[in-house]
C-alpha cells in the first residue's frame, strides 16, 4: 500500500468514528456546509448587516406588496418652502395681505359657493374644479397652486391639488419637488391607493396628487372607468374637501376634454394682451355643452404706462 492510499484510509477511518448516531442529520449538516462554503460572501454580508442597512436583500423585501388585508403605509409628507412661494409671488398664509391675495379672494368664494351647492342628478360634483388655459404659458399652473392654497386658508375646508397636466406635469417642479408616482400610476395599476401616492404637506389643509409616470395612453386612461371611480372616490371621501385639477391646455391635447367631462366646474385662465380673441373662441367651443365654465383674466395692466402687474380678474 502506498503512502497516499495509507494516508486516505486513515482518513477514512476518523470519518467513520466521528459519524454521529443519526445518519440523516450528519447528511443535512453536511449540505448545509457545503452550501455556506459555497457562498461565504453572501452570509457574511447578511450577517453583518445591520437592521437598517440598505443591503439587496433588504430592498427588495422593502419593496415587496404588503399582505392581503395588512393596512397601508401612511401618507408620505413634504415639505414646501413657503419662504421661496413668496419670493415667487405666490399666496401662503404667512406672505401678509397682498394684492394677490386679495384677487384670489374674490376667485375663491363663487367656486366655493357652488362646491358645496345642492347638485342636480345626473351632474358632476361642483368640488371637482379643473384650472385650463387656452395655450401653454398661460398662468393655469400658478393659478391653480395660488387658488389651492387661498382655499387652503378657508376655516371650514380642505383643498387637495392634483396635476392633471400629464403630458408637460410642472405643480411639482413649480413647488420645487422632485416628481413621484400620482394619478396616471393609480390608473394604471388597480392595486394602488390613492393613499399610495397622496403626498400630504406642511400646510395642514393642503394634499398634492403628482402627475405621476407619464404614458401614452393618457387620454384613454382619463376617459376610463376607472378616472370616473377616482374622482368619484376624491370628490365624496370628504365632505369639506376641494379638488383642484390643474389641467392640460385645451387648444394642444385631448387630455383637458376628457378631464373636462369629470368636472363640477372649469376656470379658463387667459393671458392678457398675448392670449388672441380667436385662441379663446376656440378653447370655449372645446367646452361647448360643459356647465359653469368662468374666465380668470391674468397678467393684466391696470393703466397705460403703468408696469404690468400679476393681478386676476375672475368673470
Amino acid at each position: 500500500m502506498s503512502i497516499i492510499e495509507k494516508a486516505a484510509s486513515r482518513i477514512d477511518q476518523q470519518r467513520q468514528a466521528a459519524v454521529p448516531a443519526n445518519p440523516g442529520q450528519a447528511e443535512r449538516d453536511a449540505v448545509i456546509a457545503g452550501e455556506n462554503a459555497a457562498v461565504p460572501a453572501v452570509t457574511q454580508a447578511i450577517a453583518a448587516a445591520q437592521p437598517g442597512d440598505a443591503t439587496p436583500m433588504a430592498m427588495e423585501t422593502a419593496t415587496q406588496p404588503a399582505p392581503a388585508g395588512s393596512p397601508r403605509p401612511a401618507t408620505r409628507k413634504v415639505e414646501l418652502d413657503l419662504a421661496r412661494m413668496r419670493e415667487l409671488g405666490m399666496v401662503t398664509a404667512a406672505g401678509g395681505r397682498t394684492n394677490l391675495l386679495e384677487e384670489f379672494r374674490v376667485i375663491k368664494r363663487p367656486l366655493l359657493k357652488r362646491a358645496f351647492a345642492e347638485r342636480a342628478p345626473g351632474k358632476n360634483p361642483g368640488n371637482l374644479i379643473m384650472i385650463t388655459s387656452s395655450l401653454p404659458g398661460e398662468g393655469k399652473t400658478y393659478s391653480s397652486i395660488n387658488l389651492a392654497m387661498s382655499i387652503a386658508m378657508e376655516l371650514d375646508h380642505t383643498v387637495l391639488l392634483v396635476d392633471a397636466d400629464v403630458a408637460r406635469p410642472s405643480v411639482m417642479r413649480t413647488l420645487g419637488l422632485p416628481a413621484q408616482r400620482g394619478l396616471m400610476d393609480i390608473l394604471v395599476d388597480d392595486s394602488l391607493d390613492v393613499s399610495d401616492v397622496l403626498l400630504r404637506t406642511n400646510v395642514e389643509t393642503l394634499a398634492i396628487l403628482p402627475a405621476g409616470t407619464s404614458t401614452p395612453h393618457a387620454t384613454e386612461l382619463l376617459a376610463s372607468s376607472a378616472m370616473t371611480s377616482l374622482v368619484g372616490e376624491l370628490a365624496n371621501r370628504y365632505p369639506d374637501r376641494v379638488i383642484i385639477f390643474d389641467s392640460p391646455p385645451l387648444l394642444l391635447t385631448s387630455e383637458s376634454r376628457e378631464l373636462a367631462s369629470h368636472m363640477g366646474q372649469i376656470v379658463v385662465v387667459v393671458e392678457a394682451q398675448t392670449t388672441t380673441q380667436h385662441a379663446v373662441k376656440e378653447a370655449l367651443q372645446r367646452l361647448e355643452g360643459f356647465d359653469n365654465v368662468n374666465l380668470i383674466y391674468n397678467k393684466t395692466r391696470d393703466l397705460p404706462g403703468i408696469e404690468e402687474t400679476y393681478d386676476y380678474h375672475y368673470g
